[in-house]
């Protein structure tokens, strides 16, 4: 029988697993520039802004072109080339690229490796009504909905 303590050390490995693969999929310290050990590092990382890098590093590792990137972005790919080449990406530019990490990272971990987790998000998909999981994280609600699916997959319900 789990108590109390038992659930909330469960919950922090989790979040910190979590945090961890994201970091990884938004490159890590070499890419980010710092180390973030905690939610509220990454806050805080998101708030200042990701460095540009960022962009490749996530497109390298969720095998999607700056098109596919940008549209689950919802951001233009013209916007997304201008932020490339600039200092750092605005906050909201910072905290839709930890959403799409944080779905890649959950992908990969679900689906077992980088490529097919790569395909799974390009390829319609009936539990999102026939849509890609990619064409429906321009959104909160949508990125939630993705990661739903996911989570049955990774526990064994029909997806």
């Amino acid at each position: 029988m789990f108590d109390h303590g038992d659930i909330c050390r469960y919950n922090r490995r989790q979040m910190v697993n979590e945090l961890r693969a994201v970091v990884k999929e938004l490159g890590g310290r070499s890419v980010l520039g710092r180390t973030l050990a905690s939610q509220r590092d990454l806050c805080q990382a998101i708030r200042d802004g990701f460095p540009p890098a960022v962009v490749e590093e996530l497109m390298r590792a969720s095998g999607l072109t700056l098109q596919e990137l940008a549209d689950a972005l919802d951001l233009s790919p013209r916007s997304l080339q201008r932020r490339r080449r600039s200092g750092r990406l605005a906050r909201f530019e910072s905290d839709r690229l930890y959403r799409l990490a944080r779905i890649v990272a959950l992908a990969q971990q679900s689906l077992g490796d980088r490529m097919s987790a790569a395909r799974w998000l390009k390829r319609s998909n009936r539990a999102l009504g026939g849509a890609a999981p990619i064409s429906t994280m321009d959104t909160e609600l949508g990125a939630r909905q993705v990661e739903n699916v996911l989570g049955r997959i990774a526990y064994g319900g029909i997806s």
